[in-house]
């Protein structure tokens, strides 16, 4: 029987306001329709998939992108091989050009190997698109990376920053699932990994029960939606996506970015925060373990109430306002105390 999905939550005629005050502020995932179907990108390719291909060439100044590439019997999936002492493809640092050309001879064929570019700067390799292709809910500041190829399947995963992604051509397919199904996704290692962060050892098509019993209760979370050209994403930090991309030529606009803290300066990644508590932390007995997450809720987790209200405003230090002065004194503190 055929997995029921959750539907994402889908607006219209979004702008700015409503992007910054009504949608963001939620932090559920929400399908932009049609926010981007004036785009030049999306009217290039509107009659003929493929013809995006001759705009991007039009565009490309000749700067080199990451691409990979999965043999037909993967079906596009970019995973760990059979035994996880690799992947199921090969990645390359290669002109545009070159997988453009890929990508409109495999169209052709009818059991190609998968090609993609991935996460490439397109500030560097096209750089007129930013001015042909406008996204105004966001602040320009926010630069794009651009992703095309031919049927390909990212596992699921997250990411830690929030993210707009915009369908110029073919469609692709997105399944979500919130934060807290993390123990029920069965993430694989964090540090070896087939996409760059942590994916989900489940096949989403075709779970393993048996091996993954706990996937059951995730997939009850799980929402999903299928976006056409012109269509967008909002994917909040920390929501886990799976995604695939469904015709011959797709091509998807992402846009990462960090919102700033209330002290305006940038802080480091949760990955390196996990990275030095699992280096200190995980080999403790258990029962100091749970101290310590209590240690850790009461100071950092727990949001109803302020563990600092009791501390008069001017000496809470580190647990109040931090002034980017004071952050950097702390973070001289910690390289000092890593090195040692």
């Amino acid at each position: 029987m055929a997995q029921i999905f959750q539907t994402i939550d889908e607006w219209h005629d979004v702008d700015k306001r409503l992007f910054r005050e009504e949608i963001m502020p939620r932090y559920r995932p929400a399908v932009l329709r049609g926010v981007v179907r004036n785009w030049k990108a999306v009217t290039a390719a509107r009659d003929r998939p493929d013809a995006i291909c001759d705009y991007f060439s039009k565009l490309d100044v000749g700067g080199q992108v990451s691409a990979v590439l999965v043999r037909p019997e993967y079906g596009g999936h970019q995973f760990y091989n059979a035994d996880m002492s690799g992947f199921t493809f090969a990645r390359d640092t290669v002109p545009l050009a070159r997988v453009l050309e890929q990508i409109r001879r495999y169209a052709t064929l009818a059991s190609p190997p998968s090609v993609a570019v991935q996460g490439a700067e397109i500030a560097d390799c096209m750089p007129q698109f930013l001015a042909e292709n406008i996204l105004p809910i966001l602040d320009p500041s926010v630069k794009p990376k651009l992703w095309i190829g031919n049927h390909f399947i990212v596992p699921t995963h997250c990411d830690e920053l929030s993210n707009v992604a915009c369908v110029a051509s073919g469609r692709r397919r997105f399944t979500l699932f919130p934060p807290e199904q993390l123990p029920n996704l069965y993430i694989g290692p964090l540090e070896f990994t087939p996409t760059g962060p942590p994916v989900s050892m489940v096949n989403l098509d075709n779970p393993d029960f048996e091996r993954y019993p706990r996937f059951a209760e995730a997939l009850n979370s799980a929402q999903q939606a299928v976006l056409s050209p012109g269509d967008a994403i909002f994917i909040p930090p920390f929501w886990w996506h799976h995604v695939e991309s469904l015709d011959k030529v797709n091509t998807l606009i992402n846009y990462w970015w960090k919102e700033p803290n209330a002290a305006q300066f940038p802080t480091g990644s949760v990955s390196d925060c996990l990275y030095y508590c699992l280096l200190n932390l995980k080999d403790l007995p258990p029962v100091e373990r749970r101290a310590i997450g209590a240690f850790f809720s009461h100071y950092l987790f727990d949001t109803s109430s302020d563990c600092a209200a009791h501390i008069p405003a001017e000496k809470r230090g580190i647990l109040g306002q931090i002034a980017p002065s004071y952050a950097q004194q702390i973070k001289d503190y910690l390289v000092k105390k890593i090195k040692i």
